[in-house]
């Protein structure tokens, strides 16, 4: 448990005292609240769909996390290239216990964006319809967190590149952001979204935050916890799995 602990803590050192990094990854859900939420909210009302504000929110805490739990991947790569990762490897210590630790150390701080996110979405105007849930949202966001971190885990496991990692990373974000639900609703789209939407697992943690925050669903909350907790354990395996055949 002390080794988990330990890669855990320096994962939050890390993020805490790259200042630019916590400040840079907020431009992006701000841009979305402020161009996306006052710039569609008219239309949204008009067409009978309430405070766009409100609808859009839990979409973009669930996309500050899935960039910055995805992105947590690229920390391992970072360290295979400047030889921490061979120093960890080489310790008489469990590569299970490692990978857990980086992983929870990831989903941790992804968490932590999808609050401070939160709190952002608080001044443009969202206000959650009970207060009393908010934990309860605070784990999906860590359920969601701890899904995207181990799909960034394994995939830099097999990976020696930045730059390879990078583009997968992009081919494989931005089409879960858009496809999830978390700007427009899923219920009128055509059939093929609505079928996409459903494989993807961050629909999932959009539709849980959004019951939760808004109390309005798609799914309905215990399918959602459901398929996040199911393909989490599935990837934290897989995670597992691959970091043991890493060889520096």
């Amino acid at each position: 448990m002390s080794t988990i602990y330990i890669l855990w803590l320096r994962q939050l050192k890390r993020y805490w005292r790259s200042k630019p990094r916590v400040v840079g990854s907020l431009g992006q859900p701000i841009l979305f609240l402020i161009a996306f939420g006052f710039g569609m909210g008219p239309m949204f009302a008009k067409a009978g769909g309430g405070n766009y504000i409100d609808f859009l929110a839990p979409g973009v805490m669930a996309q500050a996390i899935l960039f910055m739990a995805t992105f947590s991947g690229i920390e391992l790569i970072w360290d295979r290239q400047f030889g921490f990762l061979k120093e960890t490897l080489v310790a008489p210590v469990s590569r299970l216990e490692i990978v857990i630790g980086r992983i929870l150390g990831g989903a941790t701080i992804a968490t932590l964006q999808g609050i401070i996110v939160f709190l952002l979405t608080l001044l443009v105007g969202f206000r959650p319809v009970n207060i009393v849930w908010l934990p309860v949202a605070v784990g999906v966001m860590f359920l969601t967190s701890l899904l995207y971190t181990s799909l960034g885990t394994a995939i830099a496991s097999t990976l020696k590149d930045f730059h390879g990692f990078q583009l997968i990373m992009n081919f494989l974000v931005m089409p879960s952001f858009f496809l999830s639900g978390a700007l427009f609703p899923l219920q009128n789209s055509p059939n093929i979204l609505r079928t996409i939407s459903k494989i993807n697992p961050l629909t999932y943690g959009v539709d849980a935050l959004r019951e939760i925050m808004v109390g309005t669903t798609h799914l309905g909350l215990m399918a959602d916890v459901l398929v996040l907790g199911a393909v989490t354990a599935f990837l934290l395996m897989v995670s597992s799995f691959l970091f043991s055949k890493i060889e520096v």
